[in-house]
């Protein structure tokens, strides 16, 4: 394939990293109808709890009840006690667990450590955490809803969506992205399906039931909710687009939204993968190859591209509460490209970067806006275990402190 980042050309060869798409599948956007199966849903509802049962690190679990629902035992001698404010809580996507990590002296990293970690499914991707304290992690095998104060699975509620055979690695199918309501009474989870589109599945907190499914693009990397909680978008990475689901009706519409085209298909490095939603207008912000910042309009589709000065393949993005946007760079797909780094960009678009070891995926900024956690995970090789924490107010002087953290860890929140 061919295209263009800036004003260089891209290798007519197809990546060599596992970020391109494997051969068998078809073309970008084609048409596909979501498999889908009540009965599966059902029959797994039943057989879930007996097949991701159990725990580790110092965390145990009951069996659910005929309703579902699952009792909390007190945690052992490894995880005693409540989980405390500012712990960080990892998505090990390189193994079955979700892992609780001290974020050290005044969540600096300086002294932290894992806390304990509890098993939720095959290679954990997303999560989001409520204001109730219950997480929710989207995995090959369904979404698992974790107590974080207890440190305990409470159940795993089971995709609609047919996604074939429970495997790992980064083309797995099952959910990706994952985002919660404003009101905290729906879920929504990217599901992939390998070879074909995706879907956006919605589940009920309440009654822990999927209650909805609507069609999206291509591997859903990321999944956000407007402000208002009247639409939910899908990143779709494999097509380029962002869909936008009605959260009343789940009808849906797609955006294409690709700054530098569409040339390459499946096999293009140049494609969306993370978003943020700027709360003061709705838009989304989609960053790409630190030389291009896409804004859309959901309202009108319309997509307008900002400069930006990494100039490194970029993945997670965060908002900080005074509206500075954060991405992770993952590092150089081309000769010219620069190494890791964190882009640090101000509301006025004037940006810094804060270099990084190695290659990392996804990003939180901590609630008062003055230090970021970076995961090493990595949707590709080059991962590490860990977790890079920088000060945002000093960054300059304190050099970024590298915090050892979970099994490839992906997905991240501060709790």
């Amino acid at each position: 394939m061919t295209g263009v980042r800036g004003a260089r050309a891209v290798s007519a060869a197809a990546p060599s990293s596992t970020e391109s798409a494997p051969s068998t599948q078809s073309a970008p956007g084609s048409p596909r109808t979501p498999r889908v199966s009540r009965a599966r849903r059902f029959t797994l509802a039943l057989t879930a709890a007996a097949t991701l049962a159990g725990c580790v690190s110092g965390t145990t679990e009951t069996a659910p009840d005929a309703t579902g629902t699952t009792a909390s035992a007190p945690p052992s001698s490894g995880a005693t006690g409540r989980t405390p404010q500012g712990t960080l809580l990892v998505a090990d996507f390189g193994g079955d667990t979700v892992t609780f990590v001290d974020p050290g002296r005044d969540g600096s990293g300086e002294g932290g450590a894992p806390i304990a970690s509890v098993e939720v499914g095959t290679a954990p991707y997303g999560l989001v955490v409520g204001e109730d304290g219950r997480a929710w992690v989207a995995t090959a095998e369904g979404v698992a809803v974790v107590d974080t104060q207890r440190r305990t699975r409470l159940g795993t509620v089971p995709y609609e969506t047919e996604t074939g055979p429970v495997t790992t690695g980064e083309y797995r199918g099952g959910g990706m992205g994952i985002a919660l309501a404003p009101d905290g009474r729906h879920v929504y989870v990217g599901v992939n399906v390998p070879g074909g589109n995706g879907t956006v599945e919605v589940i009920d907190t309440a009654t822990r039931e999927v209650t909805g499914v609507a069609g999206v693009g291509r591997r859903p990397f990321d999944v956000d909710v407007s402000p208002d909680g009247r639409e939910v978008y899908a990143t779709d990475h494999d097509s380029f687009d962002v869909t936008a689901v009605d959260a009343d009706t789940l009808r849906t519409r797609r955006m294409e939204v690709a700054p530098y085209g569409t040339e390459g298909g499946l096999g293009s490095w140049l494609k969306p993968h993370y978003a943020v939603v700027r709360p003061q207008d709705g838009r989304l912000l989609l960053p790409f190859e630190g030389e291009r910042l896409a804004v859309l309009d959901p309202r009108t589709g319309e997509v307008t591209v900002e400069p930006m000065t990494a100039n490194t393949h970029q993945h997670g993005a965060a908002l900080a509460p005074d509206g500075t946007l954060l991405v992770v760079g993952t590092g150089p797909i081309g000769a010219d490209d620069e190494d890791p780094s964190l882009t640090v960009r101000a509301p006025d678009g004037k940006e810094r970067t804060v270099p990084l070891e190695g290659p990392h995926e996804d990003v939180a900024v901590s609630p008062d806006g003055r230090t970021a956690y970076v995961t090493g995970g990595f949707t590709r090789d080059g991962y590490w275990n860990g977790i890079t924490v920088v000060d945002l107010n000093n960054d300059e002087k304190n050099k970024p402190i590298r915090l050892e953290a979970g099994n490839r860890p992906l997905g991240i929140a501060i709790l």
